[in-house]
């Protein structure tokens, strides 16, 4: 079988089964597992799958919409997907109590969630999202704090070690997580390495974590991960996710609620 009638029939296995088992496809092809994983990173390497331990999962730009959200601008992700991020800004905004102090990740469903804020609400929101900042400027009860750094144009927001630092004096009730990819064995992921040492900075330092993941996101993985998905108290999706997603998340001790 020739290198790329091999890797064609890698996408379409990944692309019907969710998944590739590195043995699996050796001993069903009857070559070595050298040559399929140099075969993986090849595809890796392309942007066409996430290498794994034992094999490889889908890539962000394997997901449903055309346009994955892991590697278009904050401008272009605006338009993904727009009906189920504004659902879901919608149900993460109610979980906002009055008092609370909460850190809100950058990103288009997180820009929905701040939309949908109560101007009446009296709390703190912490972000390092000029954008988000910016969008409760006519919120006057609320608190606004933005931890400064470098900016990282591809997501507008801040990253390196002087927002490292400010989060690590910080503390919050509930931290609201953008990612790029979900996944029951690979977590949740994003596409940018500084990113992911923010997310995580992040998450330490609140009580609770809640993913706002549209349904293109799901079952994706990124280059970088962030944390495995029990390590979140919820992944807030859209209804198009099916009962089988939902299970195969709750095998491994996550729950997602569709809204």
């Amino acid at each position: 079988m020739l290198t790329s009638q091999r890797k064609q029939l890698i996408l379409e296995s990944l692309r019907d089964n969710g998944q590739i088992i590195a043995k699996e496809l050796s001993l069903q092809w009857q070559v070595s597992e050298d040559t399929i994983r140099r075969d993986l990173r090849e595809l890796a390497h392309e942007g066409l799958l996430q290498r794994v331990h034992g094999g490889a999962l889908p890539a962000a730009s394997l997901a449903p919409l055309a346009s994955s959200p892991a590697v278009v601008n904050l401008k272009g992700r605006q338009k993904l997907a727009p009906q189920a991020k504004s659902k879901l800004g919608q149900a993460a905004a109610k979980l906002i109590k009055p008092g609370q102090i909460v850190f809100i990740d950058g990103g288009t469903t997180n820009a929905q969630l701040v939309q949908n804020l109560p101007l009446t609400l009296k709390a703190t929101v912490i972000t390092h999202s000029p954008t988000i900042a910016a969008a409760l400027l006519e919120h006057e009860e609320l608190e606004v704090i933005i931890i400064g750094g470098k900016l990282f144009k591809h997501s507008a927001v801040t990253v390196g070690a002087a927002a490292l630092e400010a989060i690590s004096r910080m503390r919050a009730d509930t931290y609201f997580m953008g990612v790029t990819g979900v996944h029951p064995e690979a977590g949740l992921s994003t596409g940018d390495l500084e990113e992911s040492y923010i997310k995580r900075a992040l998450q330490a330092a609140a009580s609770e974590t809640i993913v706002l993941a549209s349904a293109d996101k799901i079952n994706t993985a990124s280059p970088y991960q962030i944390c495995h998905c029990h390590q979140v108290k919820t992944i807030l999706s859209d209804t198009s996710v099916s009962d089988e997603t939902v299970n195969a998340f709750k095998d491994k001790g996550a729950t997602i609620k569709r809204v």
